[in-house]
């Protein structure tokens, strides 16, 4: 079973940028998207509909803004949006998909903003998320993936020293992470590579793409009562079509 998960940043004009090709040619399993900036009913993807995917859209009540979606053509047996939480649900950051032997979350963490302007709601944001997923993984193995707006090591970034302090690479969100992986999820891309200049986001500015300088914000994390499930775990950095490339996860289940 193939798993992506991509920040397209905007689903409408990433379609003619990489996205639908990469769809039509690899045809995932299930497909996970963040910062769609878009209803369901703005996009036109009968196509997708004639690949056998099924989606499930979180859009953000502020238009062209946010939101996720799954894309799956492996039956959801439920699925859910948000957290129940009104204070967090409205920026459309969370869809929830139940499969037979785990479930699905996808994620697009709110950023921090220019001068840690956005901390302080991050910070009660990935309080209510940890609750949220601890919750969901007393009935099943969960998986999580998406654009979580940290880079959690030095490695996970060209320059770790100039960025001390901003935002993606503050002690409050590397520490937030650390907290997931201490109570037994683990980061799928850094089981099966340890080296540097493995990224996942590139700013448009000053050619960084092309340099390869950049950071690791996309993630699948695993539960480790289901990592005996996962056979590899990549970044694409060779799709093209937004700031961010996909991540893929691959499991030995489907």
């Amino acid at each position: 079973m193939q798993l992506i998960s991509w920040n397209v940043n905007g689903i409408r004009a990433s379609m003619d940028k990489g996205f639908r090709d990469f769809v039509e040619t690899e045809q995932p399993d299930i497909i996970c998207l963040q910062e769609t900036k878009a209803h369901p009913d703005q996009v036109n993807l009968d196509w997708m509909t004639e690949l056998g995917y099924e989606g499930v859209w979180n859009s953000a009540v502020k238009k062209g803004y946010s939101g996720t979606v799954i894309f799956s053509k492996t039956p959801m047996l439920k699925s859910s949006i948000g957290m129940g939480i009104g204070e967090h649900d409205s920026e459309g950051r969370i869809v929830s998909a139940e499969f037979d032997d785990f479930e699905l979350i996808t994620v697009y963490t709110p950023n921090s903003q220019r001068a840690l302007a956005r901390l302080d709601y991050r910070m009660q944001w990935d309080e209510a998320f940890t609750r949220f997923i601890e919750k969901r993984r007393k009935k099943k193995p969960v998986i999580f993936c998406g654009d979580l707006n940290v880079a959690h090591q030095e490695i996970d970034l060209a320059n770790p020293k100039t960025n001390r302090r901003n935002a993606g690479f503050t002690d409050e969100e590397r520490s937030s992470f650390t907290r997931f992986i201490e109570n037994g999820f683990r980061d799928s891309f850094r089981e099966f590579e340890e080296g540097p200049e493995h990224y996942s986001w590139w700013t448009y500015r000053m050619n960084c793409r092309a340099r390869n300088v950049g950071w690791r914000l996309d993630y699948f994390l695993v539960d480790e009562k289901f990592w005996d499930s996962v056979e590899s775990a990549s970044i694409r950095p060779e799709i093209m079509g937004s700031d961010h490339c996909p991540v893929e996860l691959r499991l030995k289940i489907g």
